[in-house]
């Protein structure tokens, strides 16, 4: 049992202010594997005094002494790289493939983009009579989940170091060995003291006490709508900017000239990547309405080719979900759909075969779906893919506006153009186009209760930044 009781407060790792202890759980065993202290809201009051006396140094350091620091980050990060990856997998149980690939990539991959944006950032601007300043915001709350952890992490931590900002992490505690990694990598790099402090705990203890604390100026938060409620009501009564990237429920438009192979397949795959376990997940596939049956054979097949397994485990596609909580919540719902009258085309409730333990989930596909049906309205964040059929694109267009979210899109055609001209109709703050992928440099966030501001590339370094305009005489 590994144990992580320390909080790392002002370049130094401290015991928490009262002893309390929580197991992090491995969800391919079910069994604990780590210990990690809770925090309070006292240990949030040291970090964010902390943050509060670096932030006068460290927002006027130099350009260039932040570019030089980014550049020692990513030299650290890539000796830990690994390790990251290997500890995502245990505690949230992505594929090692993908933890490598992917999970791991994006926290380097994002720091790498703030070292690029920094490098050419209009910082002053002359604007008629007036100078435009751009200046960091001040101390961050940072709160971020488990599902993409270190992605979340270091789309957050990464432009906050290079705006000059000083910050509070307080990573989810379902999978905080990765945030502790981080935290050690920031300190190899040299980060300064009180710029960057970690404490682990849940939102009532950690995550309330920082959305409602005075002294800091911004909170930017990763995680379901209704903790997102949460975090902005508590926020509220000091008003700082808050950031939000919350829930998704994202339709994947095959329209009638796409490849319907193509698109269907990527799109089953796509909606599975992670287990499922993606806030962008394109979960609402919508075909037309003469092609639906062809679309759930092509569906079946790709999904019952899709192995569930121990992530560590050569040949395995995607590992189990991330907690019992997560399992039951999963099994509820396709439970539902089944009940609601759904057509189960593969999967279904319980465990795959031969996996007597771990959160597992099969890879489920539903058809005959309509748009009012619990599966297809509520963010199910599992391998669960709901299969709609439509008579027009009108009416395509009209379903995949009709949910309470607006995260992302996709459109499936044989046309660009005709795809961006559906693009442009989707409510959401992504769109992608046959099956492209993310763009590190695009901003990333939502429309409707998917939250507000953006994440990623120099949008998301604009959060961190306050605008200040000069008046000087005229000339």
């Amino acid at each position: 049992m590994q144990e992580y009781l320390k909080f790392y407060i002002n370049c130094e790792w401290v015991d928490p202010v009262t002893p309390s202890t929580l197991d992090v759980i491995n969800p391919t065993t079910e069994e604990p594997f780590a210990t990690i202290s809770m925090g309070s809201p006292a240990d949030v009051d040291k970090a964010v005094a902390a943050a509060k006396a670096a932030f006068e140094s460290y927002s006027r350091t130099t350009v260039a002494e932040r570019i030089e620091l980014l550049g020692s980050i990513l030299a650290e990060y890539t000796k830990r790289y690994d390790d990251i990856a290997n500890a995502i997998s245990t505690e949230m149980g992505a594929p090692i493939w993908l933890s490598k690939a992917a999970q791991a990539a994006t926290g380097q991959a994002h720091f790498a983009t703030a070292l690029e944006i920094l490098k050419n950032f209009e910082w002053k601007e002359k604007k008629g009579n007036y100078m435009l300043y751009r200046e960091p915001v001040g101390v961050c709350g940072l709160i971020t989940p488990w599902n993409w952890p270190i992605n979340q992490i270091s789309c957050k931590v990464a432009p906050a170091l290079a705006a000059g900002c000083t910050m509070i992490l307080k990573p989810s505690e379902v999978a905080p060995v990765n945030g502790i990694m981080l935290a050690e990598v920031l300190h190899a790099a040299g980060v300064p003291k009180g710029v960057f402090n970690l404490v682990n705990g849940d939102g009532p203890g950690v995550g309330e006490a920082m959305s409602s604390h005075i002294d800091i100026h911004m909170m930017s938060f990763t995680g379901s709508t209704r903790a997102g409620v949460l975090v902005a009501k508590a926020a509220a009564e000091s008003v700082k900017r808050v950031s939000q990237e919350l829930g998704g429920k994202s339709a994947n438009i095959v329209l009638e000239d796409a490849d319907l192979k193509v698109a269907v397949a990527g799109g089953v795959s796509q909606c599975f990547t992670n287990s499922g376990q993606s806030c962008n997940a394109p979960t609402r596939m919508l075909v037309p309405a003469a092609k639906h049956d062809e679309a759930l054979e092509i569906a079946k097949a790709t999904a019952e080719g899709i192995k569930a397994g121990d992530p560590f485990q050569e040949g395995t596609v995607i590992g189990p979900v991330v907690s019992e909580v997560q399992f039951d919540k999963i099994q509820a719902l396709i439970q539902k759909g089944i009940d609601e009258g759904a057509t189960l085309v593969t999967g279904g409730t319980g465990r795959p075969d031969g996996l007597n333990a771990g959160y597992f989930v099969k890879p489920t596909v539903f058809g005959n779906v309509t748009n009012d049906m619990a599966i297809a309205q509520e963010e199910v964040f599992g391998p669960v893919l709901t299969i709609l059929p439509y008579e027009t694109e009108e009416e395509a267009i009209n379903i995949a506006n009709d949910s309470p979210y607006g995260l992302s899109g996709y459109v499936q055609s044989g046309s660009v153009d005709h795809a961006l001209e559906v693009a442009a109709q989707i409510r959401t703050g992504n769109v992608h186009i046959n099956g492209s992928g993310p763009d590190f440099n695009a901003p990333f966030g939502g429309y409707k209760q998917s939250g507000n501001g953006r994440e990623w590339g120099e949008l998301g370094f604009e959060e961190f930044l306050e605008t200040k305009a000069v008046m000087i005489p005229a000339a």
